[in-house]
């Protein structure tokens, strides 16, 4: 089990997405934990880290678990993707990890990870994504 923090940040019915050096899928903004973090340090970290703003811990708020086949793993290694959505203050701007930012659409499904599809499926069944 692959265990892992993804900010959910949605705008005008899109997802901001990354797309990491050396990757060919988006995935959505986070990572795994380092020993000792909790959800929100995890978060907060991650995603100053890849998108150079801060997460404002009081904003944080649970959306969601979801596990499926972890990308480039050998089968029956599953990702579990714990999600929250947050507000932030900064500038999004992709970091020296990060090649790519873009915000996508639930017709971009084909573009991101096998989790992150599953996590499409739900906002679009909810909803927030277009």
């Amino acid at each position: 089990m692959i265990d892992k923090i993804a900010w959910l940040h949605l705008r005008d019915g899109r997802i901001l997405s990354t797309r990491s050096r050396g990757k060919s899928v988006f995935y959505l903004p986070g990572g795994k934990r380092e020993a000792g973090e909790t959800d929100t340090e995890t978060l907060v970290r991650e995603v100053r880290e890849e998108l150079t703003v801060e997460i404002t811990a009081a904003s944080i708020a649970s959306a969601g678990v979801f596990e499926a086949q972890a990308d480039g793993h050998k089968a029956g290694v599953v990702v579990r993707m714990t999600c929250y959505t947050a507000e932030f203050t900064g500038t999004l701007a992709a970091s020296s990890e990060i090649d790519e930012v873009a915000w996508l659409g639930y017709a971009d499904r084909d573009r991101v990870s096998a989790v992150d599809k599953m996590i499409f499926d739900h906002l679009r069944k909810t909803g927030l994504l277009r």
